[in-house]
């Protein structure tokens, strides 16, 4: 049942689709109470109309035999047999009579003919075995039936009735595929611009043609656009002079410290001050990057973590325990993914010590995962050191938060797992923390797969 619903979820996932099946069974709905109604209407004047020709050839059937020669009658029982589809049979009591269904027009036809014909007529679907319509008339105190072809009480759905049907629907739901076009063709294109510009690239303009409403809509998506590239030039701009401007006396203030006659101690942390100021320079500037200034190519994110903790085995109190499924290929930026995990090994490194505070132990994990919403490449990094407050981890990935821990620690901005998460969601990733059951802090990103040809 699950891999059932599993394989409608383009049903409920694709606007397209929905409301196209949702007009197509409006349209479908209306057709059937139409039909309904149109047999419910008709159902009397059909009853009236063959009342007419039943009481009509009880009528001539009876006045033919009552006057007609002998030698007539045979041929005359002929006749009605083959044009007008009549048997007359004599009637017996020893007949086996099935009664006819209580169908709502039948309870019509059967009041209007015992009106036109008397109280005593009678009718059955079949008589001793012979299916048909029969009705009951006497001649001169004699008992007959009258024996018609089912056909005259319930007509056949002929050719061009089902042509008529086919027709309309299949007229109704050409309609429907064009509506549904129409509606959801102006959302797709919002919806793919938006989604461009989620990635960090510049979508073409929406065209501001269609209704009001879509007219607005497009051209307020524009509007934003150009508010966004142009805010985004100002920022890169800023960026590039913050950059400049503070960096440059920070290196004169390095160089002064090196050629200042202080003791070592001092030197030291002055120099220590300095490092951290930078760092902490660096990572505005990494946070506040340009979106479009990343280029995406294929990247083995498999051997970039490799690489990456390679890079980290010459650390003597940091221990790396990994499980990396090889050819893990994601698109993406390698700078930007590097920097990810150089953020959050030095982010377990900072806090996610052991116990001891002695050494640091970090697993890292990198696999193929297909379990419903985690589809893609999952990588996971955890640390075994005492985690994060329960109030603090809804908040941690926000730029310019810290735990509780660390908050007296000056070396940090409190930007380094937000611009992990950034980062994550640039390469329309995933990204959730949380502490693990068995002590230490969990980060796990979920990547989308890319099959290249």
């Amino acid at each position: 049942m699950r891999s059932y619903l599993n394989s409608l979820e383009w049903l409920r996932s694709g606007l397209f689709w929905r409301t196209f099946f949702m007009l197509a069974a409006l349209v479908l709905a209306s057709m059937t109470v139409w039909f309904v109604s149109f047999k419910s209407l008709e159902r009397y004047p059909r009853a009236q109309q063959l009342t007419a020709q039943i009481s009509s050839i009880a009528t001539i059937t009876r006045a033919a035999l009552t006057h007609a020669a002998v030698e007539r009658r045979k041929e005359l029982l002929l006749d009605l047999a083959n044009n007008e589809g009549v048997r007359i049979y004599l009637f017996n009591e020893s007949d086996i009579i099935e009664p006819p269904d209580p169908s709502a027009f039948f309870t019509e036809l059967n009041d209007l003919l015992k009106i036109k014909m008397g109280k005593q007529t009678r009718f059955a679907k079949a008589v001793n075995g012979v299916d048909g319509f029969w009705v009951s008339f006497d001649i001169e105190g004699d008992q007959y039936w009258l024996r018609f072809d089912e056909d005259r009480l319930e007509p056949p759905i002929t050719l061009p009735i089902v042509s008529w049907a086919t027709a309309t629907l299949v007229i109704t739901l050409l309609g429907a595929a064009v509506i549904s076009t129409l509606i959801n063709g102006p959302l797709s294109r919002l919806s793919n611009a938006a989604r461009l510009l989620a990635q960090g690239k510049q979508p073409q303009p929406l065209p501001e043609l269609g209704p009001k409403e879509i007219r607005e809509t497009n051209a307020s998506f524009n509007s934003m656009v150009e508010d966004l590239a142009r805010i985004e030039a100002d920022r890169t701009i800023i960026l590039a002079g913050i950059s400049h401007d503070l960096r440059t006396p920070l290196a004169r203030m390095q160089l002064e410290v090196e050629m200042a006659s202080l003791d070592e101690q001092a030197r030291s942390g002055m120099q220590s001050d300095l490092v951290q100021m930078d760092a902490i320079i660096s990572q505005f500037l990494d946070y506040a990057k340009p979106i479009d200034s990343l280029r995406f190519e294929k990247i083995n994110i498999s051997e970039l973590l490799r690489q990456v903790i390679q890079e980290y085995s010459r650390v003597n109190y940091l221990h790396i325990r990994s499980a990396i499924t090889p050819g893990q290929i994601i698109s993406g930026n390698s700078t930007e993914l590097r920097r990810v995990f150089i953020n959050l090994i030095e982010n377990a490194c900072r806090y996610g010590k052991n116990p001891d505070q002695l050494n640091t132990v970090i697993e890292i994990q990198c696999s193929f995962k297909n379990k419903g919403k985690k589809q893609g490449i999952l990588v996971s990094f955890r640390d075994y050191g005492p985690g994060a407050q329960s109030d603090d981890l809804n908040r941690l990935l926000k730029p310019f938060t810290r735990a509780d821990a660390s908050r007296s620690q000056a070396n940090g901005s409190g930007l380094g797992l937000a611009i992990v998460d950034r980062i994550v969601r640039r390469h329309r990733g995933r990204m959730r923390i949380y502490n693990h059951d068995h002590q230490g802090f969990v980060a796990v990103m979920v990547f989308p797969e890319i099959k290249f040809k």
